[in-house]
């Protein structure tokens, strides 16, 4: 079987990663040296979870995931960093409390990104998805991700004790920072939805010029394909 060709690594992105890494690692001993196991295993967790392009090379490049963009992980390590270490010592030493509200808009919005390169993976080379129907894809990925979070956050405190939620008996604090929290993540993703729709139509970022002839390119492809089914199918309900 002839695999496929993996792309290399643009520099930035390899360097971004190790970056990453090396902060995570660091993060990880300092838990254990504090006897933090909380600390020490969120550490290699998003060790780990930092190496997903890696993990799916193991597939021997088999796997659509293989096609995800570098961007894509990029900007999941540069996320991890932020919400392993940045907003978790921030929160954890000043009262800066608006951090929490930019870590879940910053999910909304980088799951949404994610989930429409995820949407058009799966698909693969040969059959074509509407770049409208992966955006809608993305968006409710997203938003299905923030609700999943929220899950294991309330899991976390009834069966652990802890208090992710801020949960007070008799209080609303609880919910306030729940909604809050699905609010932030909703709108990150919406915002994520345009922006992402926008980019990969060409219509913004660095590199528009040349995606946007392409573009139209492949709708005019994908419009021409459609039409020549449609006659097929007619051709074949007459005979």
């Amino acid at each position: 079987m002839t695999l496929r060709k993996i792309d290399p690594i643009p520099k930035f992105d390899r360097a971004v990663w190790i970056a990453v890494r090396v902060a995570l690692l660091a993060f990880s001993i300092h838990g254990m040296l504090r006897n933090s196991v909380t600390e020490y295993l969120m550490g290699l967790f998003s060790i780990a979870f930092s190496h997903l392009w890696d993990l799916f090379q193991l597939l021997g490049g088999r796997s659509f995931m293989t096609r995800l963009s570098h961007t894509s992980q990029t900007m999941l390590n540069i996320f991890i960093i932020f919400g392993c270490i940045v907003v978790p010592y921030f929160n954890k030493y000043t009262n800066i409390l608006w951090l929490n509200s930019i870590e879940h808009f910053a999910s909304g919005f980088l799951a949404t990104w994610f989930a429409y390169d995820f949407a058009m993976c799966m698909q693969g080379k040969k059959r074509h998805l509407s770049p409208a129907l992966a955006t809608m894809f993305a968006l409710f990925f997203s938003m299905a991700l923030s609700l999943a979070w929220e899950f294991y956050e309330f899991t976390m405190d009834r069966v652990y004790g802890y208090t992710l939620q801020k949960s007070v008996l008799l209080s609303e604090v609880g919910l306030v920072d729940t909604m809050s929290d699905l609010i932030f993540c909703t709108v990150g993703s919406l915002i994520g939805m345009f922006i992402t729709a926008f980019w990969h139509a060409g219509i913004i970022g660095p590199d528009r010029k040349n995606r946007r002839p392409k573009e139209i390119e492949r709708m005019k492809r994908d419009k021409q394909e459609e039409l020549e089914f449609l006659a097929a199918e007619a051709s074949a309900e007459r005979n």
